[in-house]
């Protein structure tokens, strides 16, 4: 049985991740290590916990003792580390946080499969996940590709920038089989309500103000989280050792007209009247160092992978508010003090 760790297992994406494999590949025994910070839950997976294949430790991986004996417990032949802090906000105003997980915990996790790979080398890869906002803002034309330069405008980019490099330093230094993917912006169900999708149907549903940066004009790419889920997948099971594959949605929207579209199908599932949750949207001061487009060209994972996004982003979306109505349970669970707080002082109106 091939031993996997999937570090941040309980987050957003890594619960999807953990879900595919532990279905997917019933002889892999799947170890879950996660902190359970604000934004890990294991409601988020509660249905494949009972499952043979599957186990979840609580740890830190800034503990680099802890994340030494993991590796020397379970022999690990694969790590898909999506374990980070991962809201830029947050990096704003508590940057060091960021430093130490995205990046030392990083390292710990390097350092422990190194060691353990050295001793029992065999058909082993350290698959680390990373963002589109490590190459910094486009303007209104291209696309990051693989090649692009590296242009961190924020804490949270540049910790994980750092991360990357080290990545691949290990690579290139220490022949640690690596791989690299940075993925353009994940949304879908599980996914924590600081984010702009789930605030945004959490606060139409309660009829509160809904918040746009700025005048709303900045461009993301948004990529259905189970497809993302899929593109992993493929990447660590048929990936070429230490490349980098870009994971996009191919799919740009500007952040008011997507706030736009979802008031309208939320006026739709709630049997509003047109225009109810529009009249919520809220236009707030922007964020420090707001970049204004990312925009993934994920060309070489689809020739190479055969892998494409599988929903257009109004199906995408349509079944995202659907989750999050069905699953108020959820939303509440999640809603901690914490959250609330965080909210009153981040989003002032302009």
């Amino acid at each position: 049985m091939k031993t996997i760790l999937i570090t941040g297992g309980a987050g957003f994406i890594g619960s999807h991740v953990v879900r595919l494999f532990v279905n997917k590949y019933p002889d892999y025994k799947i170890v879950n290590l996660d902190k359970l910070t604000y934004a890990g839950n294991l409601e988020n997976i509660r249905d494949i916990e009972s499952k043979s294949n599957y186990e979840f430790v609580k740890g830190d991986i800034v503990d680099s003792a802890f994340v030494s004996d993991l590796f020397k417990k379970y022999g690990f032949q694969g790590v898909i580390h999506l374990a980070a802090e991962s809201h830029v906000d947050r990096s704003i105003s508590n940057p060091t946080e960021f430093i130490y997980t995205n990046i030392i915990g990083t390292v710990n996790l390097l350092n422990a499969a190194r060691a353990e790979w050295t001793e029992k080398p065999g058909d082993n890869l350290f698959y680390h996940i990373s963002t589109d906002e490590v190459y910094g803002s486009l303007g209104e034309e291209g696309l990051f590709t693989e090649e692009s330069p590296y242009d961190p405008r924020s804490p949270y980019s540049a910790s994980k920038a750092s991360s990357d490099h080290l990545v691949r330093a290990w690579y290139h230094t220490f022949k640690l089989p690596v791989v690299i993917s940075n993925c353009s912006n994940n949304y879908g169900p599980n996914q924590f309500p600081e984010k702009l999708i789930p605030l945004a149907i959490n606060n139409i549903k309660n009829m509160k103000a809904v918040p746009v940066y700025g005048k709303g004009e900045n461009i993301r790419d948004w990529l259905f989280v189970e497809d993302h889920a899929k593109a992993i997948d493929e990447i660590f099971h048929r990936g070429k050792t230490g490349e980098t594959y870009n994971i996009g949605g191919i799919n740009e929207w500007k952040n008011i007209d997507l706030i736009q579209l979802l008031c309208k199908i939320m006026d739709d599932k709630l049997s509003r009247s047109a225009g109810t949750s529009a009249s919520l949207i809220t236009y707030v001061k922007d964020r420090a160092g707001h970049d204004l487009r990312y925009a993934i060209d994920s060309s070489k994972l689809q020739a190479d992978l055969n892998w494409a996004p599988s929903l257009q982003f109004e199906e995408g979306l349509a079944k995202t508010v659907e989750w999050y109505l069905r699953n108020e349970v959820w939303m509440n669970n999640v809603m901690t003090g914490d959250y609330e707080k965080y909210y009153d002082k981040q989003y002032v109106k302009r």
